[in-house]
């Protein structure tokens, strides 16, 4: 059996235990699991604003356990759980709307020169603190639709059809974004000195 499949009937059983034992333990086993990679997405989205990610993590699960009996084991229990995350995400933003009243919340606010940010991308935090400043940077750049796909794709690892899920964007749009985030992250990354 497929070490995925191994992992996705284990999810299963976890949620199983959650939705109808309401089994705490389980719920915090699912926690420890995919805390990492749903705080690495608002790593991302946030450009490395830490303590809103942690904060928007915990919304997450938060949501996840009051909503779990919803899970239907149609995708991976992790597609489902990062759905909400990508909802907490735009719950944020709205509220962030709404309260500052700005024009333009599809960005959080840049770090300024200098200051540095928790690295989002999985390669940044083992390298140089300035590396995941430049990754911060480099992400400010991309609109929201980007970063999230480029944040799914090559920090979490999920498939075209996933993120299409998780965003409910059609594949063509993904794809779209993807390329597009790509090529601004690639060429500010080499205009700031790092060889392709």
């Amino acid at each position: 059996m497929a070490a995925t499949t191994i992992g996705k009937l284990s999810d299963l059983a976890l949620v199983t235990q959650v939705a109808l034992m309401h089994n705490n333990h389980a719920f915090d086993q699912l926690v420890r699991k995919y805390q990492s990679s749903v705080r690495r997405f608002f790593l991302s989205q946030s450009l490395g604003d830490s303590q809103l990610s942690d904060d928007l993590a915990q919304d997450t699960f938060i949501k996840a356990y009051t909503a779990i009996t919803q899970f239907r084991g149609s995708a991976a229990f992790s597609t489902w759980l990062m759905r909400i995350a990508y909802n907490v995400w735009h719950d944020h933003l709205r509220r962030r709307h709404w309260q500052v009243g700005c024009l333009d919340a599809d960005l959080p606010a840049a770090k300024p020169p200098g200051t540095v940010a928790a690295a989002p991308l999985a390669v940044a935090s083992a390298a140089p603190s300035m590396l995941g400043e430049d990754i911060n940077n480099a992400l400010a750049l991309l609109k929201e639709a980007e970063r999230q796909c480029i944040s799914l794709q090559l920090v979490e690892g999920y498939s075209l059809d996933e993120i299409a899920s998780i965003t409910q964007m059609p594949v063509g749009t993904v794809k779209s974004h993807l390329s597009r985030g790509k090529t601004k992250l690639a060429n500010y990354l080499r205009e700031n000195g790092y060889d392709g």
